[in-house]
């Protein structure tokens, strides 16, 4: 018998869509034979989610949801094909009822999937439920989680077409031992900053050492023609290195909100107004669809194409 990998397992996911779980019980029962574990899955219901499959989800919503104590936030991501489902009545409850469960998951989609939905079904057969209700290939995409042990952790959806979902979902952690209500303002025009800017990294030290090295080596490449010395030409390197950061670096950010100030001036002038310290643990930003590879058609060459065959 064939061994039931993870990489089979997620492989089996990518081309059905059905949970995980579902998915490693299919290969075990057909001692990991790919195909005949697709077949498995149409046989016990599951046909529906694994011809949709194949279609891409670059639509969908981003949600966020922080706990009641206001030290742990989530923020996920799940897809649909078109925006219109977007905006479903039951696509849009299904993900609100599993930004709440998230809590549970600690960032891990595989462990969301398996929670119980509430109505005797898992997160992941719930989905798959809803695929043969909408007509929509779905997909659970991603999930990540922010917690502080001391201060808040605030959230904030751009272009919301519902409280806590939208197209952008930012979390923001404020470590302070002052009280979260006085934090608020400064949290939610934090987040804000985030969602419009999109930094890479909270500080310089937080940047990965590969980025900075692949864009000292591209600005390096630069000024070599330039005929300056070799002293001059690192100090060049080095003053870009420096745009760079303030490009893609949030406490070197300028500010969305005056563009007079850099975010880490924001953070000081606060601490002195509010009257106790506060740093910017982390943050964490999902934009609907980024990194997914939308497919688009000219409707008009399909049909001309299909008369000509």
């Amino acid at each position: 018998m064939a061994e039931v990998t993870a990489a089979l397992v997620k492989q089996l996911r990518d081309r059905t869509g059905v949970g995980m779980m579902d998915c490693k019980k299919a290969l075990v029962e057909t001692q990991a034979n790919f195909e005949a574990a697709i077949d498995w899955l149409r046989a016990k219901g599951l046909a529906t989610a694994a011809k949709k499959a194949g279609r891409a989800t670059a639509e969908g919503l981003v949600a966020v949801s922080v706990s009641a104590d206001g030290k742990t936030g989530v923020v996920l991501e799940v897809n649909s094909e078109t925006d219109f489902v977007a905006r479903n009545e039951a696509f849009c409850t299904y993900v609100k009822t599993v930004s709440a469960l998230a809590h549970q998951a600690k960032g891990d989609v595989q462990k969301l999937e398996a929670l119980p939905y509430g109505n005797g079904r898992t997160v992941a057969e719930e989905l798959v439920f809803l695929v043969s209700v909408i007509g929509e290939n779905l997909s659970l995409r991603r999930l990540a989680t922010l917690s502080v042990v001391t201060g808040s952790v605030t959230s904030y959806v751009h272009a919301a077409s519902a409280p806590g979902m939208g197209k952008i979902g930012v979390l923001i952690g404020l470590v302070s031992d002052l009280p979260a209500e006085k934090m608020a303002t400064l949290g939610k025009q934090l987040a804000m900053h985030v969602a419009a800017s999109a930094p890479q990294a909270t500080s310089v030290c937080d940047l990965d050492p590969k980025v900075i090295e692949r864009e000292r080596t591209v600005l390096m490449e630069q000024t070599q023609s330039s005929g300056k010395s070799k002293e001059i030409i690192a100090k060049m390197v080095e003053g870009r290195l420096r745009k760079f950061y303030e490009d893609v670096v949030l406490l070197e950010q300028s500010f969305v909100m005056d563009g007079d100030r850099r975010v880490k001036q924001v953070i000081t002038d606060a601490e002195k107004e509010l009257g106790g310290s506060i740093t910017i643990s982390g943050f964490m930003r999902f934009a609907l669809g980024e990194g997914i590879e939308k497919q688009t058609s000219d409707f008009a060459a399909e049909v001309a194409a299909q008369l000509h065959t």
